[in-house]
């Protein structure tokens, strides 16, 4: 259910609410918003009667929220949700980049990346210290010593760091030396790891599973806002499908969809969505058309020595492009690309 406060109900209003909420044994979520704040209310298993709140002094009306995701859903938000990362608004009519390296290989590799993508307009660096790969021989990451190279990277360039985190100890890491939390798609849907990340003060990047419906999507971001941490910015990676021209499908269409159903804003990764690196520059522009508040981007030094994902990697020189022609863009669909 969502309560929807008068415009100017008083603060003793708002926390009589609350209060009422607490007593039924349910979960209060204040939302404010640019004219009024909304409660939603988590954690009945049954249907409320919006007679209970009604009639409480500064309620305008109770409604009835009939998504299984309530705290996602714009029946709860109309408005988009704006998410800050440091200084990196993503939101509204920005159109933000993430880029760099898929893993922290050393500490050369990460700060010329770094300092690669900033040149060109970055406006977040990425990279992995921690890799969960298909085989148990693959390179898994630098682990804390990669951290700290992104922590230094950050230092250098002024750019904020979004960087995966595995499970409750690595989540702990992350908080301490970076900006945003990415939860990757293999693990969307571990909720002992959502539920963390939702207690985290730290903004969380939520990768859709390979194999994943939007609204299981929806559900695993609820799963984080349920926690309390609101800002969460949704990413399409693409899908697992039958077709063997690109690594995955990337699925374009989900971007209106989880605009119509969420006010989360939702990113773009098309070098997971493609897998090879002459593709990532025409799915990224197709993601900037069909409305994603970003997109996430691998680049690297010396793609053919890296050691994870390399054939998807942009050079520092393609991305350079590519920075360009999504700037030549951005106004043309009523969005801004700000250095």
């Amino acid at each position: 259910m969502l309560i929807v406060m008068e415009r100017d109900c008083s603060a003793e209003q708002l926390q009589r609410v609350l209060e009422k909420i607490q007593r039924m044994g349910f979960k209060a979520h204040p939302i404010p918003g640019e004219v009024r704040t909304a409660i939603g209310i988590t954690g009945n298993r049954a249907p409320i009667d919006p007679a209970e709140f009604e009639t409480l002094p500064g309620v305008e009306e109770a409604i009835p929220v009939t998504k299984p995701y309530k705290l996602v859903s714009r029946e709860v938000k109309p408005e988009d949700s704006i998410v800050k990362v440091g200084p990196v608004t993503i939101g509204g009519s920005a159109f933000v980049v993430i880029a760099g390296p898929c893993a922290v290989e050393s500490e050369k590799q990460t700060i010329e990346a770094a300092v690669a993508v900033k040149e060109a307009g970055a406006h977040l660096l990425r990279g992995g210290a921690f890799k969960p790969r298909t085989s148990p021989y693959s390179f898994q990451g630098l682990g804390l010593e990669g951290l700290k190279i992104l922590a230094k990277a950050r230092r250098e360039t002024g750019l904020p760091v979004v960087t995966e985190a595995v499970d409750d100890e690595s989540v702990a890491m992350v908080e301490e030396l970076a900006d945003m939390i990415q939860i990757g798609a293999r693990n969307m849907q571990n909720f002992q790891l959502l539920k963390r990340a939702g207690r985290s003060s730290r903004p969380v990047l939520l990768k859709r599973g390979m194999s994943a419906t939007l609204d299981e999507l929806l559900m695993s971001a609820e799963y984080i806002l349920s926690e309390g941490n609101y800002s969460v910015v949704l990413c399409e990676r693409g899908v697992r499908t039958f077709a063997n021209h690109a690594r995955n499908t990337l699925d374009l269409s989900v971007i209106p969809a989880v605009k119509k159903r969420s006010h989360l804003p939702i990113f773009v990764d098309p070098s997971h969505g493609t897998g090879i690196r002459e593709k990532v520059g025409p799915l990224a522009r197709a993601a900037l058309a069909v409305g994603a508040d970003g997109v996430i981007v691998e680049v690297h030094p010396d793609p053919d020595a890296a050691l994870s994902d390399g054939p998807q990697s942009l050079l520092p020189a393609m991305f350079k492009d590519l920075m360009r022609e999504l700037g030549q863009m951005a106004p043309l669909v009523g969005r801004a690309m700000e250095r």
